[in-house]
């Protein structure tokens, strides 16, 4: 596919970003930025729209996230292509992302060689991925969720999901608390998450919570 100027649609919620990219796409030959939105649900009217080759997409937003904003417009079937451009390369950011749609993931500290060449080849409808997602999602795929975490492990998750807190925990598995917070530490590091309300979350949604 030959394409001699590849039209943008960039979505940030923050100006400075936005005025960022549109400043280094339009410094460079064969891009051309259409427009901007500052949230998902801007992004998917702007798309529709001014039908761009494709969107560089932020993921977390107020007023409307990414995510939801890929998914419409794969629900839609625009012919944009979205790459992700974000700072958030966790399992509950990737991994959604890519399965409402997106063709490609980068992390905001990728090169402008990168971020260019990353364009073009979402614009031919080539996967990109930033190293650091790819390795993710190899280890995702090697390492299924039901084997990630222990029995021990599971059961901690179970209570915790039930809103039961730390001591009550200790006491409902007759280990310490210290034990529980190691636990749930693991939890955390398998999960790719930070919080007892992510770790719950993303259990539920990968099927490890029934």
């Amino acid at each position: 596919m030959n394409i001699e100027t590849i039209t943008l649609v960039v979505v940030d919620d923050h100006p400075v970003v936005r005025d960022g990219l549109r400043g280094m796409f339009e410094s460079a030959p064969g891009f051309e930025v259409l427009g901007e939105a500052a949230d998902g649900v801007g992004a998917v009217e702007l798309t529709a729209r001014l039908d761009p080759d494709v969107v560089l997409m932020d993921l977390r937003m107020p007023g409307g996230g990414g995510v939801d904003a890929i998914a419409e417009l794969t629900r839609r079937g625009a012919r944009a292509r979205v790459l992700v451009l974000t700072t958030y390369d966790t399992d509950t950011d990737t991994l959604p992302a890519i399965e409402a749609g997106a063709t490609g993931y980068l992390l905001k500290d990728a090169p402008r060689d990168e971020l260019f060449g990353a364009v073009r080849a979402a614009a031919e409808g080539r996967t990109v991925l930033s190293p650091a997602v790819a390795s993710r999602l190899v280890r995702r795929v090697r390492a299924p969720d039901d084997e990630q975490l222990s029995t021990r492990e599971r059961e901690v998750l179970v209570l915790v999901a039930r809103g039961t807190s730390n001591r009550d925990i200790a006491k409902g598995l007759f280990i310490s608390e210290a034990t529980v917070k190691t636990h749930l530490t693991h939890i955390y590091g398998k999960l790719d998450v930070k919080d007892r309300a992510a770790a719950v979350a993303t259990a539920y949604r990968r099927g490890i919570l029934d």
